[in-house]
């Protein structure tokens, strides 16, 4: 995991670029990749759930805060470039004030600030794909992508990724294995054991992907890869795992 300090400095570079990408563009665009989504309601969803977030740190909440105040898409401020900057700059502020062992609420693994540190990074990271309509590679560090890969096998341990519900299958089993691997990056997923696990390792596999780890991340986010995902071996499961765990997106993939 990238360490808070860089995970803060993140927020407001990764939401510029972000902003960089729209200054001038007509807001009324479509965003493929989040259907119904034009590039207005983007920017005001990001923007809204950085305000979310900065009420949750800044009142260091204990139980679930409604989001529904910051999740109105029906408009968007006139200058929503500076808007957006701010957002991102008061979450960084008041998260780095916070520290990083602070206890506050948070919907998935952690309980701390540095659960909605990483969050903030890799929504605004993900989106930034969105508003580029995975035409262009953005300037995102490969350390990064690589935590936003990692901080998605997180939350692929949560019960309601694993545990058969609905009339889905549950994940584990005895042989099931996956191995994700980049040309820097090798990553393990155990289905074998009470809970999922993973690993930063090289082993053989059920089924194994090949790509960019811009594209595995693009891959798990149900967006187009840019590249090329190489996949062998039981694509049922890998397509199972990834439904699975997708459980916390949105239909509009946010």
């Amino acid at each position: 995991m990238l360490n808070f300090a860089r995970l803060c400095a993140e927020i407001p570079r990764q939401t510029g670029t972000l902003a960089a990408l729209v200054e001038i563009a007509d807001p009324t665009l479509p965003v493929p990749d989040c259907p119904g989504w034009n590039l207005g309601q983007l920017l005001r969803h990001v923007g809204g759930y950085h305000r979310w977030m900065e009420t949750i740190v800044r009142t260091r909440a204990a139980e679930p805060v409604s989001d529904a105040q910051f999740n109105d898409l029906s408009d968007h401020p006139s200058a929503v470039v500076p808007w957006l900057a701010e957002g991102a700059t008061r979450l960084a502020e008041t998260l780095s004030a916070a520290g990083p062992e602070t206890k506050v609420w948070t919907p998935g693994p952690g309980g701390t600030t540095v659960f909605w540190a990483r969050r903030a990074v890799h929504e605004a990271v993900v989106h930034g794909w969105d508003a580029a309509a995975a035409k262009a590679e953005l300037d995102v560090p490969e350390d990064v992508v690589a935590d936003g890969f990692e901080e998605w096998l997180e939350v692929a341990a949560s019960p309601e990724a694993y545990e058969p519900q609905d009339g889905r299958p549950g994940l584990l089993r005895a042989d099931r294995l996956l191995s994700f691997h980049t040309p820097n990056h090798s990553w393990v997923v155990d289905l074998t054991g009470p809970v999922p696990t993973w690993r930063r390792a090289d082993e053989a596999a059920s089924v194994i992907v090949r790509g960019t780890v811009a594209d595995l991340l693009r891959f798990v986010y149900h967006r187009p890869a840019l590249g090329t995902l190489e996949i062998s071996g039981d694509r049922a499961l890998l397509d199972l795992w990834r439904e699975r765990t997708g459980f916390w997106l949105t239909e509009d993939g946010s």
